[in-house]
């Protein structure tokens, strides 16, 4: 019975040591992160230029920071991306990453693996406010920012998605689909493609700016909040509570409402004049 008590005691001892050896750098990791929270604060810039063939794909993701875009007649990319953080150590622990070629940008924030668990968890994050000057013929995507974004005028598809800030769009030319967007939406459309455009999941007021020539019926579902018309060929139905039909000019393309949590108003593009027949 001693014996069968010593082992026991022993393996316990074992075991505690073990703990305390691989939880040293754990508690050194703690210590770091402690004595740099009162550091300085650390900047990188990164400056980029890429040409880009009509009708490429720009793809934005994971970016902790606002994202600002303005668009023209031309073929090349310009990326500035200004990162900071209160310490070196914190601007190692995420990286950003770029590639491009002819037909696509794909710009991507994300945790560096080297990172240690507590470093992850509790350490100070870097962040990147991201610049971009860009051809106004693309296609763009873009995911997980967490921040403002706003672009210039696009001629092609617009997906954005997963936004924790507000979202500006001087106008898209296309079909769009804006998805999980946590504050006020101001989005023009100089025209609306035939795969429509999509709202879903949106927690903030919504203004279309509406293009002066665009045929569409709308369909909203869900809503909690009211469907507004600034423009005179714009028409609204209320079949029942958080239900809105509306059809604009002679309809046409669908724009399609689910989920929102706010106002969506309908006005007039900035420049725009109706056409009197």
């Amino acid at each position: 019975m001693k014996r069968i008590v010593i082992v026991v005691l022993l393996v316990a001892v074992a075991g505690v040591a073990g703990v305390v050896r691989s939880s040293v750098g754990s508690v050194a990791e703690l210590r770091g992160l402690v004595s740099h929270r009162n550091a300085a604060d650390v900047r990188q810039e990164i400056r980029q230029t890429y040409e880009l063939a009509p009708g490429a794909r720009v793809e934005l993701a994971g970016l902790n920071g606002a994202v600002k875009i303005e668009t023209s007649d031309t073929k090349t990319a310009e990326i500035y991306i200004e990162r900071t953080a209160s310490c070196q150590e914190a601007l190692d622990r995420r990286k950003v990453t770029i590639e491009a070629d002819a037909k696509g940008l794909r710009i991507r924030g994300e945790k560096s693996d080297d990172a240690g668990f507590f470093s992850r968890l509790f350490g100070p994050s870097a962040s990147e406010r991201t610049t971009l000057k860009l051809p106004r013929e693309i296609a763009l995507n873009a995911k997980g920012v967490n921040g403002s974004f706003i672009t210039g005028d696009i001629d092609g598809a617009v997906e954005i998605s997963g936004v924790n800030g507000r979202v500006q769009v001087g106008s898209a030319a296309g079909s769009a689909t804006f998805n999980g967007i946590n504050g006020n939406m101001v989005v023009g459309l100089k025209s609306v493609g035939q795969d429509g455009v999509t709202l879903s999941g949106i927690n903030g007021n919504i203004e279309l700016q509406l293009g002066a020539d665009v045929n569409a019926d709308f369909d909203a579902r869900g809503m909690n909040g009211r469907v507004i018309s600034e423009l005179p060929n714009v028409s609204i139905d209320r079949e029942k509570r958080g239900k809105f039909w509306a059809r604009i000019g002679s309809g046409g393309a669908g724009i399609t409402a689910k989920g929102i949590n706010g106002n969506i108003r309908f006005t007039r593009g900035a420049g725009e004049t109706a056409t009197v027949d």
